[in-house]
């Protein structure tokens, strides 16, 4: 065990403070949402003692990190979801952290091409979208004008969207972590929560470094939230079901092929978004990701098993009830994951002259997707509230992006239900 310090902090403004009466939160997860829920706790009740308990050796170590590196604006999302006002907001707050902590970002837009009729009606439903929640200065482009942005990319109609970019999310988590110093917050590593129980308003975690108490504990454990809520009394009625996504990497010879962002219209019929383009920002071009049944909740590779977390997934109803209305797909997926040629072929619908030859090994990330017993994905981002505790049971992409406006919701959240 032990706790992460940090050397210089790094000023910010800070919002209204309540503080009515001292109060010890603890926060399970050391992810970006973990941080970002802790730092707005205690932004805003500074005289409150603010924990964060990580099961890792440093923090974020997982979906914080092993992702695309996109700020994702909130084009796809339902209008009036929670997910839908959180991405908004939370692209614009994380833009502005970049900025006054000198993170690498480049807000350099991103296209979502229409390749057939069909994808031009629903390209356009995204486009109503995105304007009814809010993104500033969307356009709709004809095949001519998309080619003008990415020269190389197919398509009948694109919708460009200026607001999105990239961005180093673990120079993010770094600064977090020297503002999470600077506020007093204690990072604890190393502290994987076991088991927690409450006696007479009062939490005991128990955990891999030892025992810790609190007043409210908030579950922040992405991967592992669903674990961690039913460690505290919950009942699982959806599950974190996790799905690993594969990348490969543009050759240096063929990264000329993709400017910026280039990105699918989504299919209905596809619980996830398909594969895209995307520029990464120390450099180089990303295509992926599938989406395959990880055999692990930290399945980064084929082979990584953890048999108890396997059989986790496979004893969900949730899971059998999803693998039967989408038997196909699940198939795709597991053959692109083992053909290149497949998932050459898959790319080769938004940008036709990537060749199988052209793609190389890239990263993995898994997704800490919350499935119901029926067999859907919870689509918005959803919270229980509880006495003395508040779980965040989904919180999958645009997670990264919008930390800090899923920080603020969460502690505003959390400081209402003080001591009840």
């Amino acid at each position: 065990m032990h706790s992460t310090t940090l050397e210089r902090p790094i000023t910010t403004s800070h919002p209204r403070m309540i503080s009515p009466r001292r109060v010890k939160f603890a926060v399970i997860g050391g992810g970006l949402v973990g941080m970002g829920t802790a730092f707005e706790l205690k932004r805003r009740a500074p005289h409150a003692e603010v924990q964060i308990l990580e099961k890792e050796a440093g923090v974020g170590r997982h979906q914080s990190t092993h992702n695309s590196g996109v700020l994702h604006a909130g084009l796809y999302y339902q209008p009036g979801s929670l997910k839908a006002h959180l991405a908004v907001t939370g692209i614009r707050r994380m833009v502005e952290f970049c900025q006054q902590h000198d993170v690498a970002h480049e807000v350099c837009g991103k296209l979502v091409v229409a390749t057939n009729v069909d994808e031009v009606a629903r390209l356009r439903v995204l486009l109503e979208r995105g304007t009814q929640n809010g993104l500033r200065g969307l356009r709709w482009l004809d095949g001519d004008a998309l080619r003008e942005i990415e020269p190389h990319a197919a398509g009948l109609a694109a919708v460009h969207v200026p607001e999105e970019g990239i961005v180093d999310y673990r120079a993010v988590c770094a600064a977090l972590l020297w503002e999470l110093n600077a506020l007093g917050v204690t990072v604890t590593t190393d502290a994987d929560v076991r088991h927690s129980y409450r006696d007479n308003a009062a939490w005991t975690l128990e955990t891999t470094a030892g025992d810790f108490d609190a007043d409210f504990i908030i579950n922040c454990a992405g991967l592992h939230s669903d674990r961690v809520a039913e460690s505290a009394g919950e009942t699982r009625e959806a599950r974190i079901v996790p799905f690993r996504g594969e990348y490969y990497q543009l050759r240096a010879s063929a990264q000329h092929l993709v400017r910026n962002l280039i990105y699918p219209v989504p299919d209905p019929a596809f619980p996830f978004l398909g594969v895209h383009f995307t520029r990464m920002i120390e450099g180089g071009v990303e295509a992926g990701p599938n989406a395959v049944l990880a055999l692990a909740r930290e399945g980064y590779t084929k082979w990584t098993l953890r048999p108890t977390e396997l059989f986790d997934a496979i004893t969900y109803r949730g899971l059998w009830n999803f693998m039967r209305c989408h038997r196909a797909m699940a198939w795709e997926e597991v053959v692109r994951s083992f053909s290149k040629a497949r998932f050459c072929a898959s790319l080769q619908r938004l940008v036709p002259a990537v060749q199988p030859d052209d793609l190389e090994p890239g990263g993995a990330g898994v997704r800490a997707q919350a499935m119901l017993p029926d067999g859907t994905l919870v689509q918005d981002f959803h919270f229980v509230e509880r006495a003395g505790a508040l779980h965040v049971l989904n919180a999958p992409s645009p997670g990264a992006t919008a930390c800090l406006a899923i920080g603020e919701h969460v502690a505003t959240k959390a400081l209402g239900r003080v001591g009840k």
